[in-house]
């Protein structure tokens, strides 16, 4: 169900951010204790500030609450990835290259889950 809301938000908050030219970097619908939250992650060359999260949220809510692909009642908050930004699309994946990264895995790799790397090499976090 989360999969088919975010996939249904992000097709609706494309074209938002697309004429802004702002970019959709995630989004996040999950259960947090008994609330519901909508989050919106999004970014531009130029940097975020309170008040480009404050005009996309208002922007977002109203096509939201007019194609309403939601459920029940969920909070709707929009923000900027910030510096722990996750990569996963190829695009940035080329933007990290020569930067600094973290690197998380589900799976330990020689007993570790977490390193930070610098392209080329990488080392273990501790």
């Amino acid at each position: 169900m989360s999969q088919e809301i975010t996939q249904a938000v992000e097709r609706l908050a494309k074209p938002i951010l697309d004429e802004l030219e702002m970019e959709l970097v995630d989004v996040e619908y999950k259960k947090e204790g008994s609330n519901w939250f909508l989050r919106l992650f999004i970014d531009h060359p130029n940097g975020m500030g309170l008040d480009e999260c404050s005009l996309v949220s208002e922007r977002v809510s109203e096509v939201l609450d007019k194609e309403d692909p939601i459920e029940g009642f969920y909070y709707l908050e929009v923000s900027s990835p910030g510096a722990e930004r996750p990569l996963k699309k190829p695009a940035d994946f080329e933007n990290a290259v020569g930067k600094k990264v973290y690197v998380k895995t589900y799976e330990p790799i020689e007993v570790e889950k977490k390193f930070k790397a610098h392209s080329p090499s990488m080392k273990r976090v501790n």
